[in-house]
């Protein structure tokens, strides 16, 4: 398992995957878990702002819920919460501090597809 995590890691850095095929299983309320899978599903290099994942869940309403699912994030990379932004299109709150989210962001866009 830790050298399929290094190995998709090392290919997330190098452009060459967008997302995780890792199986991993957070111990959360169940809110806070459709929160972060719905984080999962986005495309790499497309962010997207609370409102709108809010909305993916089927709960338009559940904004806040995804905020703090996102702060509770223990893998911060594997669940892309840094591609959740404000509506505004600001860079908005991530764990690893805001130039660490621009530069994921900015990695992304440059990154190839999987």
């Amino acid at each position: 398992m830790v050298k399929a995590c290094m190995r998709e890691l090392k290919e997330y850095f190098a452009g060459q995957r967008q997302r995780f095929d890792l199986p991993f299983h957070l111990k959360a309320p169940a809110s806070s878990k459709r929160s972060g899978s719905s984080s999962s599903r986005f495309l790499t290099g497309r962010p997207r702002s609370y409102q709108q994942l809010a909305e993916m869940t089927g709960d338009k309403n559940a904004s806040r819920a995804i905020g703090l699912a996102n702060n509770c994030n223990p893998i911060l990379i594997l669940i892309p919460c840094h591609r959740v932004i404000g509506a505004d299109g600001s860079l908005t709150g991530y764990a690893a501090g805001l130039a660490a989210k621009k530069l994921l962001l900015d990695l992304e866009k440059g990154g190839t597809k999987k």
